[in-house]
């Protein structure tokens, strides 16, 4: 009984702004109107998958995390492996590092414009070399700009996770693989890479989900209907919310979270078969 009374505001809250919301939304994506609606099957389903701006939302957002992704992942256990090492000023990089996290998103964006801006800092640098300005918003640069802007606002976070996972491995298996004659990149593969695959797991999956929550910055970056390249999931879903064209938002939200399940479960599992074979 005790568990239910300091569960249950949360779970009221949780179904109230976050369960019952998404239910009705799922119901409403296979209706005709907002209120009242008929029931239509699958069709707006079928209309948003031929829909040309969808399509290019999809492939841009999925084109996005594919490219992050494994840069954020990749650069952060580089970060975590360095500074598991003691390093002159150790402490002090731990924390610039986390600084993106706690800067506000507005700040960061203004920062960002600042320095891409057609007048701006990058292109002063480029007039001053002689070299032609670029419209960095407005060409396939894009892509790059906001992948980087993304690598640089998680990085922190996922080498603070990785390098808790470095601590959590007995130093011993280190001085045992040593003594055997072991180098330091099969120490690196056999140990390292072992031990730290649950973590990287949980990297990995909490990765890919702020992949999908990138469209504050994109939108503050780039606004309502940015370069081809820019446009996202949620600026579809978005620009479908100020037309009121709830089936379609409703479908989309859908498809997004149903795909996000999917890879969540997927690497639940594939963490869960390594453990079992690694045990």
């Amino acid at each position: 009984m005790a568990v239910w009374l300091f569960l249950g505001p949360s779970l009221i809250g949780f179904s109230l702004f976050y369960l019952i919301p998404f239910v009705l939304g799922f119901y409403e994506s296979f209706t005709d109107g907002a209120l009242g609606g008929r029931f239509v099957g699958i069709n707006n389903y079928t209309d948003l998958l031929h829909s040309a701006s969808f399509r290019k939302a999809a492939g841009n957002t999925m084109l996005f995390t594919a490219i992050g992704v494994p840069l954020l992942i990749g650069l952060s256990l580089t970060l975590a492996v360095l500074l598991n090492r003691p390093l002159f000023l150790r402490s002090w990089l731990r924390t610039s590092f986390m600084l993106p996290l706690v800067v506000p998103v507005a700040s960061v964006v203004t920062v960002w414009q600042i320095f891409f801006d057609w007048n701006g800092t990058l292109n002063a640098w480029l007039n001053e070399l002689g070299l032609a300005r670029v419209d960095w918003m407005q060409s396939n640069w894009s892509m790059t700009i906001v992948v980087v802007m993304y690598i640089w606002k998680n990085i922190g976070y996922d080498m603070i996770l990785l390098l808790a996972g470095l601590q959590s491995i007995p130093k011993d298996y280190y001085e045992t693989a040593s003594l055997e004659g072991a180098g330091r990149f099969h120490q690196f593969r056999h140990i390292t890479l072992v031990y730290l695959t649950p973590t990287m797991f949980f990297v990995l999956l909490i990765s890919i989900i702020n992949s999908f929550k990138v469209f504050r910055e994109t939108y503050l970056l780039a606004g309502d209907y940015p370069y081809d390249r820019l446009y996202m999931l949620q600026h579809y879903m978005n620009n479908m919310f100020f037309e009121l064209d709830v089936q379609k938002l409703t479908a989309a939200a859908t498809l997004m979270v149903v795909c996000i399940v999917v890879m969540t479960s997927g690497l639940l599992r594939a963490e869960r078969k390594f453990r079992e074979y690694t045990e």
